[in-house]
């Protein structure tokens, strides 16, 4: 149930396309149009490694026995690759190419509560998951 209803590519791809046009249109009106554009940079790097993220996780637990140590593999080496493209922008467009390195940042903020936000939603509905069983007797104490 959660996968479907907290990550959905094409609401995130709308939200930070809404996002980057406002802080765009909010520097280009102090003369800074360019940090705009390397914001939106840093948008749509976060967004790809949302992307690239899903990908990953369906093309390793497809396989009959998934190891964590090829996820953490391919997460450090995707996670290693943005950094570098991100700090390189910023480095050499600098300080302009800070904006990568503020929509990167502010990608995760957007990421966490599009995914969350559907999630809690459909939990305070009753609609979520029952496997975890009965809640803990709350008389019980376990401290001794």
């Amino acid at each position: 149930m959660f996968p479907s209803v907290a990550f959905r590519p094409l609401r995130l791809l709308l939200i930070c396309a809404a996002v980057s046009g406002l802080i765009t249109l909010a520097a280009a009106l102090v003369g800074y149009p360019l940090f705009g554009l390397f914001f939106a940079i840093g948008m749509a790097l976060g967004l790809t490694n949302a992307l690239m993220v899903r990908r990953a996780v369906e093309s390793i637990t497809a396989d009959d026995h998934p190891l964590k140590k090829k996820m953490a593999l391919n997460s450090a080496t995707r996670l290693l690759a943005i950094t570098v493209v991100g700090l390189t922008i910023a480095f050499v467009f600098r300080p302009m190419g800070l904006g990568v390195l503020f929509g990167l940042a502010l990608f995760q903020v957007v990421l966490v509560l599009s995914t969350s936000l559907p999630v809690l939603k459909k939990l305070r509905a009753g609609d979520g998951d029952q496997a975890a069983g009965p809640a803990p007797d709350a008389s019980t104490s376990n401290d001794g």
